[in-house]
């Protein structure tokens, strides 16, 4: 997957194989959860929807998100890092990752660019891990 906001790939892994994996690839590169949100469930419970499996991990590497904050502090509306897993229709799992490039085309400011660069760069590490 590539487009303007994400980039991504498909994994040979189960989806919960695929969570745990993603989420231990994140860690190496300094990232933990703060937040997840099983959108299959939420469906369910909210829409007696039934939808494939779709998790979307909030990942934070806080040294860059404090660097980030302190560049321009309304940035936070673009923060965290999402992450999502996710099962199609023929059952293959998609890990697509938030692209942070995507904050320093919303803003002039150098700085945050530079750290926009720099966690892209770590995402594309787990990307390539996985």
């Amino acid at each position: 997957m590539q487009n303007t906001y994400g980039f991504g790939k498909t994994v040979d892994l189960g989806f919960d194989a695929a969570v745990e994996r993603v989420t231990a690839e994140l860690a190496k590169e300094g990232f933990g959860i703060l937040t997840e949100i099983d959108v299959k469930a939420t469906m369910k419970k909210k829409l007696d929807a039934d939808v494939r499996p779709y998790r979307i991990l909030g990942a934070c590497n806080p040294p860059f998100a404090k660097r980030a904050l302190e560049a321009e502090p309304t940035v936070g509306l673009l923060l965290p890092c999402n992450v999502t897993v996710r099962e199609d229709e023929a059952g293959q799992i998609h890990i697509d990752f938030m692209d942070p490039g995507v904050m320093s085309q919303m803003t002039s400011n150098p700085e945050l660019a530079k750290v926009a660069a720099e966690v892209r760069e770590k995402l594309q590490r787990v990307m390539n891990a996985l």
